[in-house]
């Protein structure tokens, strides 16, 4: 007597994590870090930004911060970072928002679901997309199964529907807060490599008012007072873009989570109503 055998019930598929990984700044900073020497050494230390053939009399805006010395470059790669991964991080996030208003979209998906229209709620996760389309649409998928579900209790399904937003938002969260890391390390950074600067600046002018014996050089003590004050507003200038644009995108991915959690919260609570 032959024995039937039967396939093992096809698991649900896990909620797919949205490509697009963003920049990697192990190519990038390198990248920039070459470009900034080139903006450094060719355009800001150009002979036409200077009376003198040695290039310590600068005559323009760009031959002054050229005058800031080595740590300028480096200083021009943070600016540089700063720009590139706000650019990036701003795309990014836009693009996790989705194509429509974000609250017409969650007051829409709650309305559906409250009049338990789930198949329409899950094509208007279709057409706004990003992230939060996707981690509604993952949860309204999960909603429909355990919905038609008989083997579970009330209380599991909940945990499961509950569980299930939870894993979505996961996925899709870290792909929002990559590189945002570059952005706070270069606020703290770039006022310390300033502050080198400065300080070697300051020694350059130390040594000029010691030197000579009698009248210091004026010239050297200048030079030297320039460049640390250079570096200086250079850091500055670098450290508060970062914080600003690190804040701002912070405020961003917080205002996405809530939207999620807000739309997780109601699938809950109409599931635990109706089923």
């Amino acid at each position: 007597m032959e024995k039937k055998t039967t396939a093992p019930a096809a698991k649900p598929a896990a909620p797919k994590s949205s490509k697009g990984g963003g920049l990697n700044p192990a190519f990038v900073i390198p990248i920039l870090l070459v470009i900034g020497f080139c903006l450094w050494y060719f355009l800001l230390g150009d002979a036409s930004n200077f009376s003198d053939a040695e290039k310590k009399h600068p005559t323009t805006a760009m031959g002054i911060v050229y005058s800031g010395g080595i740590i300028v470059p480096i200083l021009l790669t943070f600016m540089l970072s700063v720009l590139v991964f706000s650019i990036e991080r701003f795309i990014t996030i836009n693009n996790a928002s989705g194509k429509g208003d974000l609250d017409a979209f969650v007051r829409k998906v709650r309305s559906l679901v409250d009049s338990n229209n789930i198949a329409d709620a899950i094509k208007e996760c279709d057409r706004q997309k990003g992230s939060v389309g996707n981690v509604t649409k993952t949860a309204l998928q999960k909603y429909s199964q355990l919905a038609a579900d008989d083997t579970m209790a009330k209380d599991q399904k909940l945990v499961a529907l509950q569980k299930e937003v939870e894993e979505a938002t996961t996925l899709e969260l870290p792909m929002l807060e990559k590189n945002l890391t570059i952005l706070s390390t270069l606020a703290s950074v770039s006022t310390l490599v300033a502050l080198l600067g400065t300080v070697i600046g300051m020694i350059r002018s130390f040594f000029a008012l010691g030197s000579g014996g009698g009248a210091p050089d004026a010239s050297a003590l200048a030079t030297g007072i320039a460049e640390a004050l250079i570096n200086t507003a250079l850091g500055i200038g670098t450290s508060a873009i970062s914080i600003i644009m690190y804040n701002l995108f912070t405020s961003k991915i917080d205002t996405l989570t809530y939207k999620i959690d807000e739309i997780g919260m109601s699938l809950q609570q109409n599931f635990a109503a109706h089923h």
